[in-house]
């Protein structure tokens, strides 16, 4: 069924669908706020009034009124004079989402823009155009404003958009795919495509989604070291988590729990007197499930902000008024993204550690670094190194950016979020803690190894057999690169997850 915009119900799954190919479309009811908000742009217009966007200048240079016969120019000039982004684009999932997300906002009915933007947004959606936005110039107020412009250029036959193959073509070879012509932008819709958070907000939901992943994964790896470590489950006993109840913490423990329910490893050494694990296999739970809790309120932040009208000035047809605010600023958004990502570099902090207890010998009863020869081989030493590489990193990844801020527009714009910048330390952090925990399996599967005869549970041996599929037992040194970028497609394409399952 196509995806129904209605500015009001679009969830993270939504997205999901939209990405595999099911189309958008706007509810109907939707057209009858458009048309309304349309309306009171239109005679407010005609009243000759001064509206802030609409027949005035822009940020400082709001009290500069703009003639009639200027009014379209207007809106050609703030597109071209904002599309100003620089550095590598987004990449063109993230921009497909951008755009989904500007129609949606539209569609709530408090832009005042004509039907034929939220038709060419559409229309753009479903042909699975993706705009070139580059990734730097936005500083979260107001709004997201140089990449989305060059989003919006693309409307009006202008920019370069990303075809569903790949190849990159100027914005009027890009409408001409999705059988539009270029638009030409009446009062208001001009600032209407550009004042917002979809940016911001596009990349998060995205993140957000690898995070739900990731977080699986990293609760599989945990489970899977902590039999290779003949650990204890003392610490994910329920009632312990029942006395402390945050629902991440219950959530990961009940996982870790379910995934090693019949491991033979795990019977060998009942009663064999081991009191208490390490931290960063007794507080799994704890550590984990913060992170689940940060991933679940930023989930609650995004939603909100995806069904939200994020420009300025709104329109208001109820009583015909259009009001000046502030619904643009990213702060909510980039907070979130800023919370969230502390709690995913966490995963990768404690997965680190999990590492180097599965290679060193003085920790984990295993082989030294995991090497049947070691010494003659390094085996498993420098997998480490780089967990602990890119786990320092994400220690400088997750100062917040969301408390920076910096002046613009002479300083009428004197507060901004930075969410943009937010968003992207996040990307990055995702990218860094799902090579940990890649890194964190492929150990784990080879200290599983050494235990047999015996084997793991039922839902972790397929685990093991998914990663062997793609990663075979170290028992000479090799180059592994490879290797974790292979288990780290795993992990972001929820393979993981589903191999507990039997999927």
């Amino acid at each position: 069924m196509p995806i129904n915009l209605d500015g009001r119900s679009l969830g993270l799954d939504d997205i999901v669908a939209f990405l595999k190919g099911e189309p958008v479309r706007v509810a109907p009811s939707a057209w009858k706020r458009i048309d309304a908000a349309r309306r009171v742009v239109e005679k407010l217009l005609a009243s000759g009034s001064a509206i802030y966007g609409v027949n005035t200048g822009f940020g400082r240079l709001s009290n500069v009124r703009i003639a009639g016969n200027q009014i379209r120019d207007l809106q050609l000039n703030l597109l071209r004079s904002h599309a100003v982004g620089v550095g590598t684009p987004v990449i063109p999932a993230e921009a497909r989402v951008a755009l989904l997300l500007r129609t949606n906002t539209l569609v709530r009915g408090h832009s005042g823009v004509t039907r034929r933007v939220v038709n060419q947004l559409t229309r753009l959606a479903n042909a699975g155009v993706a705009p070139v936005i580059p990734e730097q110039g936005s500083v979260g107020a107001s709004g997201d404003l140089a990449p989305l412009a060059h989003l919006a250029l693309v409307l009006i036959g202008e920019g370069e958009a990303f075809l569903p193959n790949g190849k990159r073509v100027p914005g009027a070879k890009a409408l001409a795919f999705a059988k539009l012509k270029p638009l030409v932008l009446e009062a208001k819709e001009g600032l209407a495509l550009i004042n917002g958070t979809q940016i911001m907000t596009s990349l998060l939901s995205i993140g957000l989604l690898r995070a739900k992943r990731l977080a699986d994964a990293a609760d599989v790896a945990a489970a899977l070291t902590l039999d290779a470590l003949k650990g204890t489950t003392v610490a994910f006993d329920p009632r312990i988590q029942a006395v402390r109840p945050h629902p991440g913490q219950a959530a990961s423990a009940k996982r870790v729990m379910a995934l090693m329910r019949g491991s033979a490893i795990r019977v060998s050494h009942k009663g064999c007197g081991k009191v208490q694990d390490q931290y960063s296999l007794r507080c799994v739970p704890q550590v984990h499930g913060a992170a689940r809790d940060a991933i679940s309120y930023a989930v609650g932040v995004v939603e909100v902000e995806m069904n939200s009208a994020t420009d300025n000035p709104l329109v208001f047809p109820e009583d015909g008024a259009i009001l000046s605010g502030g619904n643009f600023h990213g702060q909510p958004v980039a907070q979130a993204a800023d919370f969230v990502a502390l709690g995913v570099c966490e995963l990768g902090s404690i997965s680190e550690r999990r590492t180097e207890n599965l290679v060193n010998p003085d920790l984990s009863g295993l082989p030294p670094f995991l090497s049947k020869e070691s010494g003659l081989n390094s085996g498993m030493m420098i997998l480490q190194v780089v967990a602990a590489s890119l786990a320092s990193e994400n220690k400088i990844l997750a100062h917040p950016a969301c408390v920076d801020s910096i002046p613009t527009s002479a300083n009428k714009e004197d507060h901004v979020s930075m969410g943009v910048t937010a968003a992207l330390k996040f990307r990055r952090i995702l990218d860094n803690v799902e090579r940990v925990i890649a890194i964190e399996l492929i150990a784990a599967c080879q200290g599983i190894d050494f235990h047999r005869p015996l084997r793991t549970s039922p839902a972790l041996e397929r685990v093991h057999k998914l990663i062997r599929s793609k990663v075979k037992r170290l028992d000479r040194d090799r180059a592994m690169s490879d290797d974790i970028e292979r288990v780290r497609e795993l992990i972001a394409g929820g393979s993981i997850e589903a191999a507990t399952r039997g999927e």
